[in-house]
């Protein structure tokens, strides 16, 4: 066991956990927070997905000692009871049915338009391709990213990148 220090949603947590841990674990067991999920376990689904400084990557798969950023979950993105631009598109496009792959849908978005603020529809399925769903809402997920990108067009709402500390 070893002490590791994280940086989660913008507090600092240090935890004295095996150093070859993996991130989804620390997080769902250590720091109690449930919006990653364990899906695969090898890294396929999405599921487990955080943003590591900026880029979407796959918890369960992760070392937390490996870990050398800024760790944004979903429950990190809603600030001061305003959600995120892409978790109200989610709402507003329905996306969810049964939820379960939600958490790493709405992140691996969030790091899509992070990348790239106005993605066409190949990139956009190119970019949201690792992130599975059982109930194949694909178009609706699809549809909920095109909204952002045309709130953010129009100005209509704050940027994709704002909320993150």
């Amino acid at each position: 066991m070893s002490e590791v220090t994280l940086t989660v949603n913008g507090v600092t947590h240090t935890v004295d956990v095996d150093p070859v841990t993996p991130l989804l674990y620390v997080l769902r067991n250590d720091l109690g927070l449930k919006g990653p999920r364990f899906g695969c376990g090898l890294g396929q689904c999405g599921a487990c997905t955080v943003i590591v400084d900026g880029v979407a990557t796959r918890s369960c798969m992760t070392r937390v000692a490996r870990v050398q950023g800024a760790i944004t979950t979903l429950e990190g993105l809603a600030k001061e009871g305003e959600l995120h631009p892409v978790q109200q598109a989610w709402i507003d496009e329905q996306v969810p049915q049964c939820g379960f792959c939600q958490n790493g849908q709405i992140l691996t978005a969030k790091a899509l338009l992070d990348r790239n603020p106005n993605p066409t529809d190949t990139e956009i399925r190119e970019g949201m391709s690792g992130a599975l769903c059982r109930c194949m809402t694909y178009y609706r997920i699809q549809a909920a990213i095109k909204r952002v990108v045309g709130s953010l067009a129009s100005g209509q709402s704050a940027s994709v990148e704002e909320g993150v500390e």
